[in-house]
């Protein structure tokens, strides 16, 4: 027997708790300290008593997530709190099982376990939980045959829920026991269709349950006319909507399964289904099709032609028997009329015309959604680029396969939680913000690039094959997904804080030229291995990364060590030159710690880029020695008084005014006032001389003695004093101008001028 199942009607209280994300507890004002202690919070004071409230723990949510999902699912029936204990009767001993969730239809009945943990990193077996339901799931069907009684066999599920990471060990172990496991991608899929379909999204639930299986009672004969479309058999007929809701299925792009490839269909607009159900209830009509694919390995189809008293060549007349299974008709076009009779009366009495086309394979069943879907509204370039792998994925041109791959990997990387660039990516119904700032073409482009995937071609046909190459669609896409999540992963940890920002201020590294650079760079890596004698494309996922491995880690601290002035560089550098600027900078940062790491024309460019380094540095120093002499002088002045007699006195040291005055007499004077014969460190002594007047704009950082506050000074002399001697043949590196850079942004912003960011225009300096 099962224990605990109620009808669903005597459930509204339980369910008003289990949709609620927190407990609620009441308990006397004595023991309320006991309770706070325990992660409670006071939610009300009452005379006698305190309600509490804290956040349900994470495995009680989870599992309170999975029983309202059914429960707004409509299933008849539905343990109540604390799961249902399914009793076995053996001679005079009972064995019990504990099962969190129970759920019972008319046509389906199905045992849950809920398995969760907070951090998605937490490995597990399923091997125990697997075996439990496995060796119950013939006990559980004849209790629940014999004690709900169904005019009908019911199809039996036994299903497992987790927010866990699943090796490929663990779901292959499940499927062979024939377990049900559905991830937390899943759930919050279905929470999503459930919140449009309500009660509807049964059906698709089941169709991912029961693919395949035979649904009892449903066995039609209906009047149709057979003819052919695009060299497939295509059928006409009209049926009730709540017939085509049981049998009907639709693989959303939202659902982000990389192995769906058949996911073409947008999320139902759940208020356009609230204008067609009023137009419904209003008692309109629709003429046109719902277009729909009769799949051939799940729905037998059968088709009797009558005599035909006219011409048959635009069709035959005949009745068609279907015995539908679930999962059996895709919807093309249409959903959002078919799913709108889910809930109504009418489901039952009104009619759908149906264009029912049979085995339309994945590929042309896109097609056809862009064509239809391009005459009535128009489809976005995105949709189309997100629709490319199902458009080519059977492709027999091998290159155009590679770039459907392609497509596939960037909306997985997009969809996937356990992905660097997961909410990141931007597809054809997500609004940009500033962490879904990557577009889908910008990776794709990245990627569609010989080196990866192929190697050589030869008039147009690929004659070598690259890395990322598995032999197949389906292994090279999970290599790509492999290789590159742990690529990205090692920047982003290295990176965090600069990662999380996105395109929001001081970001720049998680957006498209961000994520291009790093792509390039492994491109770069690839090469450089193979050209090393490795054969990469024989090795398995884990070995190929561990050789990348030192290389992406050696990126991420580079990337991960740049202060915010050089994170401004790096996302200032946009188009063609600034990509190829970017990686070659990441690749002389792998060359620093990797030698033998030297990509064609590294050499070139870091020679190129010592020379335009000094060459910008030294316009910083100029800068920031002509804006040091404007403002001393004009502040002596204004303070002291404006005749030499009284600043150059008063306010210049003696031992400067000395120094100055020689230089003056030697050089005749040709500079114009003494006052231009100082020299960068003149004007330290100056403002070290005149701290109260000079401490609020040339004291560097807030603590520490005036010396101190004042070193940015000798730093900036030190470098002075190597870029203005060409000949001496030093270089300043990136770190030393980027601090040279800081250092000018910090005096422009106390000075309150705009010259920083006039100065630092591509139209000044090309880097």
């Amino acid at each position: 027997m099962l224990s605990n199942i109620e009808k669903i009607t005597n459930l509204r209280t339980l369910a008003r708790y289990k949709m609620r994300s927190y407990e609620i507890k009441t308990v006397k004002k004595s023991l309320v300290e006991s309770y706070l202690s325990d992660g409670w919070e006071i939610s009300n004071n009452n005379v006698k008593s305190v309600k509490l409230k804290r956040q349900k723990k994470h495995d009680i949510s989870f599992s309170d997530r999975v029983w309202t999902l059914l429960y707004k699912m409509g299933f008849v029936y539905l343990s109540g709190e604390g799961g249902s204990n399914l009793i076995n009767k053996k001679n005079d001993e009972s064995e019990e099982t504990n099962l969190d969730i129970v759920g019972i239809d008319d046509d389906i009945s199905i045992a849950v376990k809920c398995i969760s943990s907070e951090k998605r990193s937490f490995r597990f077996t399923l091997q125990d939980e697997v075996s439990t339901l496995k060796n119950i799931r013939g006990h559980f069907a004849n209790v629940v045959r014999n004690d709900f009684i169904n005019s009908h066999k019911r199809q039996v599920a036994t299903i497992v829920f987790t927010s866990n990471n699943l090796s490929e060990a663990d779901r292959a172990y499940a499927n062979d026991a024939k377990i049900v496991v559905f991830d937390e991608q899943d759930l919050i899929y279905y929470e999503n269709l459930t919140s449009h379909l309500g009660a509807a999204a049964k059906y698709q639930f089941c169709a991912d349950m029961f693919p395949g299986k035979s649904i009892p009672g449903l066995s039609i004969r209906v009047p149709a006319v057979k003819t052919k479309m695009g060299g497939s058999n295509c059928y006409t007929f009209s049926i009730p909507p709540e017939y085509l809701l049981k049998i009907a299925y639709i693989s959303h792009r939202s659902k982000g399964k990389a192995s769906d490839i058949n996911a073409y269909q947008r999320m139902i607009s759940k208020s356009r289904l609230s204008k067609i159900k009023s137009y419904i209830n209003d008692n309109g009509i629709f003429p046109t099709n719902i277009v729909v694919n009769l799949d051939q390995k799940l729905a037998k189809i059968r088709f009797e032609k009558i005599r035909q008293e006219v011409d048959t060549d635009s069709g035959l007349l005949g009745w068609l028997d279907i015995e539908p299974a679930y999962k059996s008709a895709w919807i093309i076009d249409g959903q959002h009329r078919l799913f709108a009779y889910s809930g109504l009366e009418k489901a039952s009495s009104a009619r759908l015309s149906v264009l029912a086309f049979e085995g339309l394979p994945a590929s042309a069943q896109a097609q056809l959604f862009v064509d239809i879907n391009a005459k009535q509204k128009s489809v976005k370039q995105s949709l189309l680029q997100e629709l490319y792998a199902e458009l080519h994925w059977d492709s027999s041109d091998p290159q155009i396969r590679v770039r459907a791959i392609i497509s596939k990997v960037v909306q997985e990387l997009g969809e996937n939680p356990d992905s660097p660039l997961y909410n990141r990516v931007q597809s054809a119904d997500s609004s940009k913000d500033s962490l879904r700032c990557i577009t889908l073409g910008s990776i794709y482009s990245a990627l569609d690039k010989t080196g990866f995937h192929i190697l050589r071609t030869k008039n147009g046909s690929p004659v070598e094959y690259g890395p990322l190459w598995a032999g197949n669609n389906e292994a090279t896409l999970k290599r790509t997904i492999y290789i590159l999540t742990k690529w990205l992963s090692s920047i982003r940890d290295r990176s965090q804080e600069w990662w999380d920002k996105g395109s929001a201020e001081g970001g720049g590294l998680a957006m498209n030229d961000g994520i291009t650079t790093c792509l390039n760079v492994l491109k770069s890596v690839f090469h450089h291995l193979e050209s090393s004698g490795h054969k990469l494309l024989r090795l398995d996922n884990d070995i190929l990364y561990g050789h990348l491995q030192n290389y992406a880690e050696s990126l991420g601290d580079y990337l991960g060590s740049l202060n915010d002035v050089e994170r401004k560089r790096f996302r200032d550098l946009r188009g063609v030159q600034g990509q190829t600027t970017r990686t070659k900078r990441c690749q002389h940062a792998i060359h620093l710690r990797i030698p033998e790491f030297n990509p064609s024309g590294l050499d070139e460019f870091i020679k190129l880029e010592k020379a335009q380094t000094n060459q910008k540095a030294k316009q910083i120093v100029d800068w920031i020695e002509t804006k040091m002499q404007e403002v001393i002088l004009t502040e002596l002045k204004q303070h002291y008084g404006f005749n030499e007699s009284e600043w150059w006195l008063q306010g210049v040291p003696k031992q400067v005014r000395t120094k100055a005055s020689e230089r003056f007499e030697l050089d005749d004077g040709k500079r114009g006032g003494k006052e231009n014969y100082f020299d960068l460190m003149d004007y330290k002594k100056i403002i070290l001389d005149n701290w109260e007047l000079f401490e609020p704009v040339f004291a560097y950082n807030k603590t520490g003695n005036k010396d101190k506050r004042t070193s940015w000074l000798s730093f900036v002399n030190e470098k002075r004093n190597i870029v203005s001697h060409v000949s001496a043949a030093i270089t300043l590196s990136i770190q030393e101008l980027s601090q040279l850079e800081e250092y000018q942004h910090w005096l422009s912003s106390k000075l309150g001028i705009d010259s920083y960011e006039n100065f630092n225009s591509e139209e000044e300096i090309k880097v």
